[in-house]
């Protein structure tokens, strides 16, 4: 117990030194001041806990910003993990993740991309279904939690700076794409057409 407790102080303080605060023990510093947020489920819990979070840290959310952080697709899957004696489930493996990317410019192109995985493991009574599944439902949003706590860590280390480096590099990607379509679609042009060939009637 004693070794546990000094890994668990030792941790905390790596990773209070590393500019990450706990839950609940403070506010995450962000450099983006400024961020617009999307989400395929636009009314989804996910989506609504981000940008409140954001908003918490003195980020403001709203559509006119020059970045955007697309919640992509969430995804909660469920399996049995272990069974009983009579062959029912006595663990569930419950897994939550979160593709996100964060897009920039006129042309809203892609700069980063990258998923977060939440898994853990929820003890299912046979005698008492109910509250099994309120176990469940309980445990889905603490997970839905740590997964935005991840993400947030994550917008944390991002800079405006990299983010407009990563904005030039898609534009002048997006251009030559674009140039090199147009320099093909100029020779196809340039080329003769044939003329389909005639047969002449017997």
């Amino acid at each position: 117990m004693i070794k546990r407790n000094l890994l668990l102080i030792g941790l905390t303080a790596l990773l209070s030194a590393c500019g990450f605060q706990l839950r609940g023990t403070g506010d995450v510093q962000f450099t983006l001041t400024e961020l617009n947020v999307t989400a395929r489920n636009a009314y989804g819990e996910t989506v609504k806990q981000v940008t409140e979070t954001l908003e918490n840290n003195k980020v403001k959310v709203n559509a006119g910003a020059p970045y955007t952080l697309a919640l992509v697709n969430e995804q909660e899957t469920q399996r049995s993990a272990s069974y009983t004696s009579s062959a029912q489930t006595a663990e569930n493996e419950l897994t939550t993740r979160l593709d996100y990317e964060i897009r920039g410019g006129s042309k809203n192109l892609l700069l980063l991309n990258n998923q977060l995985e939440v898994r853990s493991i929820q003890t299912r009574d046979g005698n008492n279904i109910v509250g099994s599944d309120e176990e469940m439902a309980q445990l889905r949003q603490e997970m839905r939690r740590d997964l935005i706590n991840q993400l947030m860590l994550r917008l944390q280390l991002i800079t405006p700076a990299q983010l407009d480096a990563l904005l030039q590099t898609a534009e002048a990607k997006a251009q030559a794409e674009a140039d090199a379509e147009e320099a093909a679609r100029q020779r196809q042009a340039a080329e003769p057409q044939q003329s389909p060939m005639e047969i002449p009637a017997q």
